[in-house]
């Protein structure tokens, strides 16, 4: 069975995208506004309420930071696909694992939705197989936050506790994944483990909606408390920072996940909507599902690149919240439009 690659941006693709000309210099040093930031931030905190909002900004040629908190752990969602694609790159540059090598997948590998793989499987679920080259795997977790891509990837550079790992061997010790998405999406619903047979969004609905209100609400309470696959501000900034700056991947890995991340189909209302004429935008979302009108995350994460090449780290975390999922994206964008304001 064959999967249309017209969904995929390849290795190919991705590395020899157009970039554009160079952006001119603003001439004088970088500078953070952080007093503008504390004294605006509040408003923004007090829309989101009930629900929990941090920012945090990162003007990473400078090493100045601000944060809306430091120690706060946001569930991250989707977000996680960009530090697990960058330990899946940390094998390839080890040459542990190949952009071109073969991956099959059967439907025991699928995960809930949204995933592009689940939707190309055929119904019924069963006795059928696919093989796709890492390569697509790893944009389609990044790019189209596939959580059946992601899964198999993870799986195939040891499994959640293994990029957690990565991660603290880089000295990024507050940004824990913990969970496979097949486990995580089951988990924060109440629900019994995933089947292949709820591959499609209606089914997974449908089969979630029998779990009584009652548990759903308790898992919900107990996922916005639990530590796991969890980051602070510090902890995502310090990852966007070094992933941009080159530290954590080679050369060629670097450019091919920013790429990936630039080319990202998702949150096109969040922080891609706060850019200003000619500023580019390497991102991740994050979205939980709303189920009794709560959102547990709504989440936007990326490395910024204006016009005159100020270049920073912005993350922005929504954890409980009761608003619309417009009102959610608005506040994501204006918490960019704030990083924006104060980048200099």
């Amino acid at each position: 069975m064959s999967l249309d690659r017209r969904l995929f941006v390849t290795a190919l693709g991705a590395s020899v995208a157009d970039c554009g000309a160079p952006r001119p210099r603003r001439p004088g040093p970088p500078s953070l506004d952080s007093a503008r930031l504390t004294a605006k931030f509040p408003a923004l905190e007090a829309r989101a309420r009930p629900g929990v909002l941090g920012l945090g900004v990162a003007l990473m040629d400078a090493g100045m930071s601000w944060t809306s908190d430091q120690t706060n752990r946001y569930p991250m969602q989707s977000v996680f696909k960009a530090p697990m694609a960058a330990a899946a790159l940390a094998e390839i540059d080890a040459a542990r694992l190949r952009l071109a090598q073969p991956i099959t997948i059967s439907e025991t590998d699928l995960s809930p939705p949204y995933s592009a793989i689940d939707q190309a499987w055929p119904t019924p679920p069963d006795h059928h197989s696919m093989t796709l080259p890492a390569i697509d795997l790893i944009a389609l977790a990044v790019q189209r936050s596939d959580n059946t891509a992601a899964d198999v990837i993870m799986s195939h550079v040891g499994g959640p506790s293994a990029v957690t790992a990565w991660l603290v061997g880089k000295s990024i010790t507050d940004l824990r994944i913990d969970r496979y998405e097949r486990e995580l999406q089951q988990e924060i619903a109440g629900m019994p483990p995933f089947r292949p047979a709820w591959k499609d969004e209606a089914t997974w609905n449908a089969a979630r909606d029998q779990v009584p209100a009652e548990v759903r609400e308790a898992a919900v309470a107990a996922y916005l408390a639990d530590p796991r696959d969890t980051a602070t501000l510090p902890a995502t900034l310090d990852f966007l920072t070094r992933l941009a700056t080159g530290d954590l991947l080679s050369t060629a890995s670097t450019a091919l996940l920013l790429r990936l991340m630039t080319a990202a189909h998702t949150g096109a209302g969040r922080l891609r909507a706060a850019l200003p004429q000619g500023a580019s935008l390497a991102h991740k979302t994050g979205s939980a599902r709303t189920d009794l009108g709560l959102t547990p995350a709504t989440n936007d994460i990326g490395i910024v690149t204006l016009n005159n090449s100020r270049r920073f780290a912005v993350a922005v975390y929504l954890a409980g919240s009761t608003v619309t999922e417009a009102e959610r994206d608005r506040l994501i964008a204006d918490a960019g439009r704030l990083a924006i304001s104060c980048v200099d």
